[in-house]
């Protein structure tokens, strides 16, 4: 896992701790109606710890019970992670869009890192996890 906070972020302790005790909507970008998909059981997860989940996914209408969205600047409420289920060269511009719609985390499922996405967020204020499962970084915390 590689965590990156942004140049004035301050917080002691846990960093990851605390983005998941600080979070409540979770914008699963690649979220998968299929339940044998990474994806879906990722977000299932989240979603029954409590996490609001909202699908980012253009070939989708609902998945787990929630409105899919074609894009993240089509989702109409704030947004405090932006968790991304994609391959590392189509991060880039995941990583604007969480900047525009003013998401708190860029969070890179494992086997995920984009070094430029990375730093691009990271100087826009966002924390940043690359290569790090949401799920399980959790599961590690409860």
């Amino acid at each position: 896992m590689n965590l990156h906070l942004p140049d004035n972020h301050k917080e002691a302790g846990d960093a990851v701790a605390n983005i998941l005790r600080n979070s409540k909507t979770i914008a699963v970008v690649g979220l998968s109606s299929k339940p044998t998909r990474a994806s879906n059981g990722v977000a299932s997860y989240l979603q029954s710890a409590g996490y609001r989940i909202i699908p980012v996914n253009p070939y989708e209408t609902e998945v787990l019970g929630e409105k899919a969205y074609a894009r993240l600047e089509d989702i109409p409420e704030p947004v405090d992670i932006v968790d991304v289920f994609r391959r590392s060269e189509d991060v880039r511009p995941v990583a604007d869009s969480a900047i525009a719609i003013k998401a708190k985390v860029l969070w890179m499922q494992l086997g995920i890192e984009n070094a430029q996405a990375t730093e691009k967020a990271r100087a826009a204020g966002l924390a940043v996890v690359e290569n790090a499962c949401l799920m399980v970084e959790h599961k590690r915390r409860k």
